[in-house]
């Protein structure tokens, strides 16, 4: 590279710096790339991932999440790091300076991080209450508790578990159904409080604050992971797990919903399409490395995800192995009893013989005991992922494990840590868009402002402290974080592509890396990426359409129960499913719409101190 080049490049670098004016910067490379992992990897990577591998035959999922990572996930997160970095403008900046008719990618970004940061922040609320009941001896969802009369146990707890009981009933004293909405729950309320108290101390002042939280939010969960790696590796059982885990389902690779699960399950998590990447890029100096930036995020983000499958399913083996022994001597005893054979006879490992001779002597006997079907690999097989996995699943190993409460308050802090940081972006998300385009007053401090976003998210998430506020969230996570990501990510690449030029966008990373992307960016950026989106999304609109919305209830009433009522939404619900998955990108269109109306002479350029795709800048 010629001297030449080297010096005109930091006179435009000096220059675009100066036009940034006192846009604040992070103090060194590693806030920046904590900041990033930490709200690339949330809660869904220990929650949502090892569910998708216990589904899909373990190390065969691997396979389309790894295709998936490689051509559609790393080439957005680049994108979206360098115009962050190149532009030094949040969401809304970022699109309006490419060119004013994607003016709505932006907005609808800021939206969706605005409805995320809703709902997500009651996930840590749920988090804390367990969080603070963790430092009781015994746990509470250990034991069901007494009835009123102190005759015996609460009859809901005896029918289902302690475990389930205090999640659906001690925790969210949860409705029958949706439309019973229930009054508001005040212990819930409060520990809503405290995580959006926790949220704004953090966030309080921007990048300055959220670099400091981020050194203890994004690596105290791999900490906290590595010492349930070594607990949970030696719990008996923890070998099936991880067989279970490991050995591929080959024959599941033909199944496309596995294909189109993979695809979401990267692009979600490495939260792309936010505007929360974009926000934090901004920050950065213009001739930091987005590419190399790019690579480790994505593939932190991804390794985190399969270190965290490792303890899961340890555990899970752990839990699996505890419910199968349960089982076995149930049985034990009931054959025991009713032969009159001695309490030692029958062991685990002579079981099954006993139990062949016994049926084949005397089938009537044996037949009246009602029997359990003892299964390992059935007790391996039930799944779980959110909410289920965190709050019902793990907390019922906890419970089994020696010194449960210390591994209980060790894994709901972690989660926590996991949202907090998420956070972090879901806020940087809708905060700068608005501070770039000056909608906060001059008198108002970024302070009062934040605060005031919080208090408004606080009030509108009251809505998930109901009774029927857990299947609302369920109703959000699933059409707010659905297609409002895939179209937007998708306008995104159109908006570089056929608006910008995927020749004058490399010149730009060329500007401040030093050299230009390589074919195999280019590629995806032009066919691969966006072909992958435009599939994953007609594929799961067929799928929406093809099946009738439902969502598990749990009815104490209910012939089944404790199995959950699965029950059809209602048409006014399903109503504000559908506006919750569309409402969020309808600026894109309208704000095109706008600029297309306007008659040529009003048209009006991005702002001059907006837009750093000049080019003047672009070296020769």
């Amino acid at each position: 590279m010629g001297e030449q080049d080297v010096s005109g490049r930091d006179g435009d670098k000096l220059e675009r710096a100066s036009s940034a004016g006192d846009r604040p910067k992070w103090d060194n490379k590693a806030q920046y790339l904590l900041t990033c992992i930490g709200f690339a990897v949330g809660v869904g990577n220990v929650w949502r991932f090892p569910y998708l591998c216990q589904i899909y035959g373990g190390g065969a999922f691997l396979i389309p999440y790894l295709i998936a990572l490689v051509f559609e996930g790393l080439p957005l997160l680049y994108l979206e790091l360098a115009i962050g970095q190149r532009l030094r403008l949040g969401s809304i900046g970022v699109w309006n300076s490419i060119s004013p008719y994607l003016g709505g990618v932006g907005v609808s970004s800021m939206m969706v991080s605005f409805l995320v940061s809703v709902f997500y922040n009651t996930l840590l609320a749920w988090v804390l209450w367990y969080f603070f009941h963790s430092f009781q001896d015994p746990l509470p969802w250990s034991q069901c508790p007494v009835n009123e009369n102190l005759t015996g146990y609460v009859e809901e707890c005896v029918k289902s578990t302690s475990v389930n009981y205090f999640w659906y009933r001690e925790t969210l004293n949860i409705s029958p159904n949706i439309e019973t909405n229930g009054s508001l729950h005040w212990w819930i309320i409060v520990c809503l409080g405290t995580a959006w108290l926790v949220v704004y101390i953090c966030f309080i002042r921007g990048i300055e604050t959220i670099g400091k939280a981020v050194y203890f939010t994004a690596t105290f969960p791999y900490l906290v992971l590595t010492i349930f790696l070594i607990r949970a590796l030696s719990l008996p059982g923890a070998t099936d797990g991880l067989i279970y885990l490991f050995t591929p389902k080959w024959e599941l690779l033909k199944n496309p919903q596995m294909w189109l699960d993979a695809s979401t399950q990267i692009f979600f998590s490495l939260s792309v399409a936010f505007g929360g990447l974009i926000a934090f890029s901004s920050y950065n100096p213009l001739d930091n490395d987005c590419e190399v930036d790019a690579v480790i995020v994505g593939c932190v983000n991804s390794a985190t995800s399969i270190y965290a499958s490792i303890p899961i399913f340890a555990i899970l083996g752990f839990k699996a192995t505890s419910n199968y022994n349960s089982c076995v001597e149930s049985n034990i005893l009931a054959l025991t009893n009713a032969f009159e054979i001695g309490d030692s006879n029958i062991t685990h490992t002579n079981y099954d013989d006993w139990f062949t001779y016994l049926n084949r002597t005397d089938p009537v006997t044996v037949s009246q005991l009602d029997l359990k079907e003892c299964d390992l690999q059935t007790f391996l097989d039930q799944s779980a992922s959110g909410t289920g996995l965190a709050f019902i699943v793990f907390t019922e190993a906890v419970i089994k494990m020696p010194g449960s409460q210390v591994w209980s308050v060790l894994f709901f802090v972690m989660l926590f840590s996991l949202g907090l940081s998420s956070m972090f972006g879901n806020l940087e998300g809708v905060l700068t868009p608005l501070l770039d385009l000056n909608m906060v007053p001059k008198w108002m401090p970024r302070e009062l402002f934040s605060a005031l976003i919080c208090l408004v998210c606080f009030l509108m998430a009251l809505i998930f402290t109901m009774g029927s506020g857990n299947y609302w969230l369920e109703i959000f996570n699933t059409y707010v974080g659905s297609v409002p990501f895939l179209v937007i990510a998708l306008f995104e690449l159109i908006g570089i592509v056929f608006f910008y030029g995927t020749e004058r966008f490399c010149k730009e990373i060329e500007f401040m890396t030093g050299r230009r992307p390589n074919l195999f960016w280019k590629v995806c950026w032009m066919g691969i990426s966006p072909l992958l989106l435009l599939v994953v999304f007609l594929a799961y609109i067929v799928v929406q359409v093809q099946t009738t919305p439902t969502y598990p209830a749990w009815n104490p009433d209910y012939v089944n129960f404790p199995r959950t009522e699965v029950q059809p939404y209602p048409d006014w619900v399903f109503a504000i499913c559908v506006l919750l998955a569309t409402v969020p990108v309808l600026p894109i269109p309208i704000v095109a719409l706008y600029r297309l109306t306007q008659p040529i002479t009003t048209r009006q350029p991005a702002n001059d101190n907006t837009t750093a795709f000049s080019e003047r800048q672009i070296r020769p």
